[in-house]
């Protein structure tokens, strides 16, 4: 009898798995791979030099910050795809366009074509005197449709169950205090140079802080040094963070040492591509950033040296247009997490501190 029962439960077992696969196979439904448990996902998917950052929370909420570039036979869309189907999600809540520039927003056609999307997020309007990015808007306008569209501010948020998303800064402005956060003096601010504004959509990208539990990861699309430094001079607005996705790609147009140092990041990641941006000054500064473990980078950059560039266990493609491998970082709630480099398969994990 007992041995009939075991049989009983070990088929039945079986048929549950083997029906849980055959709707993965069929359907590509996601109840089979419900969003890990306690866990926030977070991808940086290679766009070849754009951003596309996909999160999904520990209940399934999901954010996508930013599309890659259009064409390329919808390559980006499909890789966005492919970080869905890793994190088990056949949806995204919520895609935030950090500014209009084409590396940006350029893939917002491909995807909403794959993809159902509950909202966009986005600073409002284009703010940029050039027909290609007034291209680039019009086509993500007509895009979208008649999909949900809401204009951000800084001190907005964005609900995703388990997680504090918070909009720091948005169209050329940014938030005066970050709820639970208290604002430190920055000595670096007296050292640092007045950086000119400029012109371009780029100071004027929507950025977010989230944290979930301990874990706080920083995301401020391609803000450059004459806004970065308003967060955290003459006070430190935003604490420390844990994960720095570089911003702007690593351009020296951005990441101020004031700035950098102040965030205090115990992993950066850099969305460069092999031929764009990678600076050896951007490079240099998060490099040397005190207290930094380590500095992923989506592309090797080839148009710099091997000594402004990480090791190649911590770069995703070692040569453009080839490979898309992407980094996965797994966070948890005590503030510990780890980076998974999809090239090489190799995963490092950083303890709570």
């Amino acid at each position: 009898m007992r041995n009939a029962v075991y049989d009983r439960m070990n088929r039945t077992g079986a048929l549950r798995e083997l029906a849980c696969v055959l709707v993965l196979l069929l359907a590509g439904a996601a109840q089979c791979l419900a969003a890990q448990p306690g866990k926030l996902l977070i991808y940086a998917i290679d766009v070849e030099g754009g951003q596309a950052t996909l999160l999904v929370g520990p209940a399934g909420g999901s954010l996508l910050v930013d599309t890659g570039w259009p064409d390329n036979g919808g390559r980006d869309a499909m890789r966005i795809q492919a970080a869905m189907r890793d994190a088990g999600i056949t949806r995204i809540d919520h895609v935030l366009i950090t500014h209009f520039h084409t590396d940006h927003v350029g893939g917002v056609p491909e995807l909403v074509k794959r993809v159902k999307v509950g909202e966009f997020l986005d600073h409002g309007v284009n703010r940029e005197d050039s027909d290609i990015t007034r291209h680039d808007y019009a086509a993500y306008v007509q895009a979208i449709g008649t999909t949900p569209r809401r204009t951000v501010h800084p001190g907005d948020t964005i609900a995703i169950d388990g997680l504090s998303i918070v909009v720091l800064a948005a169209d050329g402005e940014h938030i005066d205090a970050v709820p639970g956060v208290k604002p430190t003096a920055n000595p670096a601010c007296a050292s640092e140079p007045k950086w000119e504004l400029d012109d371009t959509e780029n100071p004027r990208s929507a950025g977010v802080l989230v944290r979930y539990g301990a874990f706080r990861f920083l995301d401020l699309g391609d803000l450059t040094k004459a806004k970065e430094i308003p967060l955290v001079c003459p006070e430190n607005l935003i604490g420390q963070v844990d994960l720095y996705l570089v911003n702007h790609h690593g351009f020296n147009l951005s990441n101020a040492r004031a700035f950098v140092d102040a965030i205090h990041p115990r992993v950066a990641l850099m969305d460069n591509g092999a031929h764009k941006a990678g600076s050896p000054e951007a490079w240099a500064t998060v490099h040397a950033s005190p207290g930094l473990e380590d500095l992923y980078m989506l592309h090797t950059a080839e148009d710099s040296d091997a000594a402004h560039n990480s090791t190649d266990a911590l770069i995703a493609n070692l040569k453009g247009g080839v490979e898309g491998a992407y980094f996965k970082v797994v966070a948890h709630a005590d503030g510990s997490f780890s980076v998974t480099n999809t090239r090489t398969g190799a995963t490092k994990e950083y303890t709570a501190k």
